[in-house]
């Protein structure tokens, strides 16, 4: 995700600053190269030489002659993007204000006037993160296009964000951004159909495609909505459903004011009366399924001109086969293309997928994160 992105990873003096050193080896891992910057109060907390450890790279403590927030941070300087992870009510304030009398702060002010990407990720307590003052530089610093990874709010205290969100944070504000300001609404996993209070109808469907789609739009500049059932991610507002009805109804109350529905999830196709009270057990029981409406219909009957991408999953069938199947639901629905694939890779963390659109039929295979990555790029193409 961060291949060949070098990042300057600015610590203030959080106790949160704990975490810098597998914040450092997980944007590594994503292929980041990283140069820790220290304030004098974060090395309180972690010592330098984890830093040092952590990165493979000298940390900067203190600025020299060698200027080393020019170097890092300035005009063709080695930084692609600065990281501030933890940053300090102290430190938001004082980038706000163009105070620079730490090393982290000298690097933002460096950053921010040579047009370097500038990520921040608080860490305080609760109060401090709800202090006017605070809460104002924030609101500066985003009007300066500086982005911000919300912090968790528990316990008291805003928690700095978890290494996914701030990994996110960090590609999204990257990239070259080709869904910047769209509203792209995506669907995800399984819906279920309740039989009694206990029971439910439902498939296996994990919801891995939807959540990575619903990411790589996010990272692509686009603001996300996830409707599945499933928790609150940090890269999508999410509408939580069970049942097919809720999700159509969820999709619904967004669809006006989205550019695109990408329907990954695997809607239930059929539903049932639902029984008051748990059924017994032990006897023979007949249920009769009601067909649910089909969502991308719906949608295309409120919505002509909503670009729609949907999804076709089969079992054991060829590709020819598969295709006819996709281009079935692409006419019926006038969708943009459809995802098709074979329902063996549900729950797994790679794909094989025939893109089918009216003028072709590509094949992609590979981890679905990557498989996501092209249909975003693909859904930009079609605006």
């Amino acid at each position: 995700m961060l291949e060949g992105v070098n990042v300057a990873l600015g610590v203030s003096g959080s106790i949160a600053a704990v975490k810098t050193v597998e914040l450092a080896h997980e944007l590594r891992r994503q292929g980041a190269a990283v140069r820790a910057v220290t304030t004098d109060a974060s090395r309180g907390i972690v010592h330098p030489w984890s830093l040092e450890f952590a990165t493979q790279q000298p940390v900067v403590t203190e600025l020299t002659g060698a200027v080393e927030h020019v170097a890092l941070c300035g005009h063709d300087g080695w930084a692609d993007v600065l990281l501030l992870a933890p940053a300090t009510a102290n430190t938001v304030g004082k980038v706000a204000a163009a105070i620079d009398d730490t090393p982290v702060t000298t690097c933002a002010t460096t950053a921010l006037g040579a047009g370097v990407p500038v990520v921040v990720a608080p860490a305080m307590h609760e109060p401090m993160y709800d202090h006017p003052g605070v809460l104002a530089s924030i609101e500066t610093l985003e009007e300066w296009g500086v982005g911000f990874v919300d912090p968790r709010i528990e316990e008291g205290k805003a928690k700095i964000a978890t290494e996914e969100a701030i990994v996110l944070g960090v590609a999204r504000a990257v990239g070259d951004a080709p869904l910047d300001g769209r509203h792209v609404v995506v669907t995800s996993g399984a819906t279920s159909e309740a039989i009694d209070p206990v029971r439910l109808l439902t498939n296996r469907a994990s919801g891995k495609m939807g959540r990575e789609v619903a990411k790589a739009c996010y990272v692509r500049g686009a603001d996300v909505t996830l409707v599945h059932d499933g928790p609150e991610v940090p890269y999508a507002d999410v509408l939580s459903v069970e049942s097919a009805a809720e999700m159509l109804e969820a999709v619904r109350s967004v669809a006006a004011d989205a550019d695109a529905l990408v329907s990954a999830a695997a809607i239930g196709d059929y539903t049932v009366e639902t029984a008051p009270e748990k059924l017994s057990s032990g006897r023979e029981l007949t249920l009769e399924l009601e067909p649910t409406p089909k969502l991308i219909d719906e949608v295309r009957a409120d919505h002509p001109d909503l670009p729609i991408v949907g999804f076709k999953v089969e079992t054991d069938v060829d590709d020819e086969t598969l295709v006819d199947r996709a281009r079935e639901t692409l006419e019926r629905a006038d969708l943009a293309f459809v995802v098709a694939n074979d329902a063996a890779v549900m729950g797994e963390d790679g794909t094989r997928t025939l893109f089918v659109s009216p003028e072709a039929v590509d094949e992609h295979v590979g981890s679905k994160a990557a498989i996501a990555a092209v249909l975003a790029e693909r859904l930009a193409d079609e605006f």
